[in-house]
């Protein structure tokens, strides 16, 4: 083996490329339009971003929580309790119905971590001026986690509380329940004045259809694949791919993009499967001593995997389309001369 391959040998390839979090093009439109509808006093309770699998939703959801941080960094320095996102999983327990126990305890340790409580805000009750543990022992009720999550989001003052893998919430509850599990979150988010932005795939969308008053509190963003007939989406995309290759130049050389047209097409427009498939790709490449065309080949989708995920992604989009379609109403007749004389 020469010393280049002995080098390349001993890189945690698989590593670099799994850790890095690609901010592409679609992930920024998303992001500039939830920063927008995330504020005080919003009457948008619930914010649900769906799209297809391997999009790159998590990125999404973990660059919000990152961003938001980063944005409160002073404040936060001078409060330590400050924690204005928190990024939770929807928990799959195996169980028969969504475990909100589970859930709860995930929120809680994203609030309490190792942060020293600051006492006036945090840990001890203004009134009696005993301590205060949001989370007690296992043994506490659902209802004494709820009432603990709720005091934990407002002494953090946490603004938005993201849940991945939100579908997991509907496939988890029996029909006639699945209002009961909405109306608890809205509720949460009502009673904490924390929005709850929802993500997942196409799954999550007949969410917004359940319940009227549910709907009136719901906005849904869109978060598409690049499409393959769009000009713009086909230079997003590229632009993905040569981040990639930039990663790894020494692996890569320069040969990575000029199989970008069947990358999309193998991946489906969809940075998170293209990472999937690079990764593969380099550990392949990794242990041959070098790149080659056969060890990208190996690492794509089968012609089954690709068929089976672009039939769900068909499905999702005609779902959730008609279902994103907004019409500007028509001003009446009467209207129209009653502005006309208000404007004479």
């Amino acid at each position: 083996m020469t010393t280049t391959n002995q080098t390349l040998a001993a890189q945690p390839v698989p590593s670099a490329l799994k850790g890095l979090r690609v901010k592409h093009t679609r992930i920024a439109q998303v992001m500039n339009e939830l920063d927008t509808l995330i504020y005080d006093g919003s009457q948008d309770s619930i914010l649900l971003v769906c799209g297809p699998s391997g999009v790159g939703k998590s990125t999404l959801a973990r660059h919000m929580c990152d961003s938001a941080l980063q944005a409160a960094a002073n404040e936060m320095g001078t409060d330590a309790g400050v924690i204005p996102a928190v990024y939770v999983q929807a928990p799959s327990s195996g169980e028969n119905d969504f475990s909100w126990r589970l859930f709860y305890l995930r929120i809680l340790e994203q609030l309490e971590g190792n942060l020293e409580m600051p006492k006036a805000a945090f840990g001890i009750d203004a009134d009696t001026g005993r301590l205060v543990r949001p989370r007690g022992s296992s043994g506490n009720s659902l209802a004494s986690l709820r009432t603990a999550v709720e005091r934990a989001l407002r002494a953090r003052g946490t603004r938005f509380l993201v849940i991945d893998e939100a579908a997991r919430i509907i496939r988890q509850t029996r029909g006639k329940r699945l209002h009961i599990q909405l109306d608890t979150l809205k509720s949460l988010a009502n009673e904490c004045g924390t929005q709850m932005v929802l993500v997942g795939s196409y799954d999550l969308y007949p969410l917004v259809s359940l319940l009227g008053q549910l709907a009136r509190h719901t906005h849904v963003l869109h978060f598409e694949r690049y499409r393959q007939d769009n000009d713009a989406d086909l230079r997003a995309f590229r632009a993905c791919v040569q981040k990639f290759q930039d990663v790894l130049p020494d692996l890569w050389g320069q040969q990575l993009m000029q199989h970008a047209e069947a990358l999309h097409e193998n991946t489906l427009g969809c940075v998170g499967t293209l990472s999937a498939v690079l990764v593969r790709a380099a550990k392949l490449a990794q242990q041959a001593g070098g790149w080659t065309d056969d060890a990208l080949r190996r690492a794509l989708l089968t012609e089954a995997q690709r068929q089976q995920i672009l039939e769900e992604i068909l499905e999702g989009e005609a779902a959730i389309n008609p279902g994103l379609t907004r019409t500007m109403p028509r001003a009446t007749k009467a209207a129209k001369q009653r502005d006309g004389k208000s404007e004479a």
